[in-house]
């Protein structure tokens, strides 16, 4: 038995304890291994979520991890599917960091829905995914979508009462939000995009909002944004 053990779900010494208690007696001795992401890693920094969904747009999706990593941000791509590779919607394999079933999210953490219109079907059928962005959206934790994803949120009743923007044809399914025909819109914990062509500048936006402004300047320079 192989166990993968996020540090960051275990807060708390009695939380430890409790799972040491229910867990441990039950694995054998060759198999009480675990692996914690450093102590340091855990408590510095926080995590981007990227829900990776067959028929994504594959650059929206990229882009913005690319942005957020170069900008020092530990960011995994979760396979929805449960499976080591998303097929993009431009037939571009992209390969998995881990899956839904085995993510832990804190509230400070991000979570970041590309776009595409098979890809959000899928991402609106993904039951799992959806209690997740509900719960993480009442914790008021930082959410982002681009493109088509924005409906994802709106369906759920997360933009009730925000600005927001999405790719055009989308807008009624934006419930209760105020659509801005712009780039990006920051509204709150939610920042919404609308499109492939838009989503250097989202990866931008949450660079800002995740580490400062100085460091989303820097890196414009950096890759010659005009």
């Amino acid at each position: 038995m192989f166990i993968e053990v996020h540090e960051k779900s275990l807060r708390t010494v009695n939380a430890y304890n409790d799972f040491q208690k229910s867990v441990y007696p039950m694995l054998t001795d060759s198999s009480r291994f675990f692996i914690l992401r450093s102590k340091k890693e855990r408590q510095e920094k926080n995590m981007v979520y990227a829900f990776m969904a067959d028929g994504c747009e594959e650059v929206e999706a990229l882009a913005v991890i690319d942005l957020l990593r170069r900008a020092g941000e530990e960011v995994e791509l979760v396979s929805i599917h449960n499976k080591d590779m998303t097929q993009g919607s431009h037939g571009i394999g992209i390969k998995n960091d881990v899956m839904l079933k085995d993510i832990f999210v804190d509230a400070a953490d991000t979570l970041f829905l590309p776009g595409g219109g098979v890809g959000t079907k899928n991402l609106k059928a993904c039951e799992e995914l959806s209690k997740l962005l509900v719960s993480h959206n009442a914790k008021g934790g930082r959410i982002a979508a681009i493109c088509a994803a924005p409906s994802a949120l709106g369906i759920l009743g997360i933009l009730e009462g925000k600005n927001a923007t999405c790719y055009p044809g989308f807008e009624d399914q934006l419930k209760g939000a105020k659509f801005k025909a712009v780039p990006v819109v920051t509204d709150g914990n939610i920042t919404t995009s609308r499109g492939m062509g838009t989503s250097i500048l989202l990866g931008l936006e949450l660079v800002k909002l995740l580490k400062d402004e100085e460091t989303s300047k820097k890196l414009a320079e950096a890759i010659m944004m005009p």
